[in-house]
């Protein structure tokens, strides 16, 4: 079913969901079950995974030289999704980025998930590679989220790359995109940012999953400031607690975020790392607890490999 059918069917309930983290290669899916099997009680409608572009490391050669190599530390997004449903009877959500796939690769991830009758995707444009300054797309791919919801609505309409195809099967694809509530980094201000989601939303985008945030007003200026643009579509906060000391400063930096005073000196005066661990639980519980009683549709956690973290914060709110 479509992630925003579910939203309907709640009557105005929060749900809840999970995005996951395919195990790095050499990993197993079990690795994936045994981070959700402490989650399922919850009864997520479904369930997010994602999708990782690939990296380029450098392998020494017998002559001494130094070859690039590119390789994908985190594959199997498709099968994951379907040992998901497959074990769980719950809808998955599989990312799909532009950076390092053509369009072709993209229609051919497209028509391997309606044959497995996966019809939900998140399109994302994805970061740029380790080491580059901006993001730079495949050949022959996506520089922008938009041009993959437009092609995702392409073959909605059963229009493929080749023109050659007459009468094909039209998937079936609810489109989710990304959301920042404190502006894409690489966006000059909010409303121009909010202008290219507009621009998603009217090319055929359904719903809206925010990147993590730690101050609820931002979320609620945010819906605000989507609505008086005139997207109307379902807006879904992600949530992500704090949990380590390093994490005052990377997740800053890598999300580009404000963490609010009031955490971050709670956070830094905890004496332990089980303190630590205590008080960025007790934010994030607040935080949904605030989030569901103003009518969230969904709380959206981003497990991050910390299951048992999710766990304890989930049986509090719901």
């Amino acid at each position: 079913m479509k992630v925003t059918e579910y939203f309907k069917q709640a009557n105005q309930q929060t749900l809840i969901s999970f995005e996951v983290l395919p195990p790095l290669k050499g990993g197993q899916m079990q690795d994936i079950f045994d981070a959700l099997d402490p989650l399922m009680e919850f009864k997520p409608p479904f369930i997010d995974v994602t999708y990782h572009r690939e990296e380029f490391i450098y392998k020494k050669r017998a002559s001494g030289y130094y070859e690039k190599t590119a390789i994908r530390k985190r594959p199997g997004t498709v099968g994951i999704c379907a040992s998901i449903m497959h074990r769980y009877g719950v809808d998955a959500v599989p990312h799909l980025i532009c950076g390092g796939f053509t369009e072709e690769d993209t229609e051919n991830a497209l028509i391997d998930l309606h044959f497995l009758n996966i019809n939900n995707v998140l399109a994302l444009r994805g970061d740029a590679r380790q080491f580059e300054g901006k993001f730079v797309p495949e050949a022959g791919g996506h520089e922008y989220a938009l041009d993959m919801v437009k092609q995702v609505v392409d073959m909605n309409n059963g229009k493929y790359l080749d023109t050659n195809i007459e009468n094909g099967a039209h998937t079936d694809f609810c489109i989710g995109i990304a959301g920042y509530p404190e502006k894409h980094f690489e966006s000059p201000n909010l409303e121009l940012d909010l202008q290219y989601t507009k621009a998603k939303i009217d090319a055929g985008a359904n719903y809206i999953v925010t990147q993590m945030f730690f101050d609820n007003q931002k979320y609620f200026a945010y819906v605000d400031a989507c609505r008086a643009a005139g997207i109307n579509v379902p807006i879904v906060p992600g949530l992500k607690p704090l949990t380590k000391l390093y994490q005052l400063n990377s997740i800053p930096r890598l999300f580009h975020l404000d963490m609010p005073a009031d955490l971050v000196k709670a956070f830094s005066e905890a004496k332990t790392p089980e303190a630590r661990l205590t008080v960025g639980i007790e934010w994030c519980v607040a935080q949904s607890k605030e989030l569901k009683a103003a009518g969230a549709p969904c709380l959206h956690y981003y497990t991050m490999g910390d299951s048992s973290t999710i766990r304890r914060i989930a049986e509090n709110v719901y």
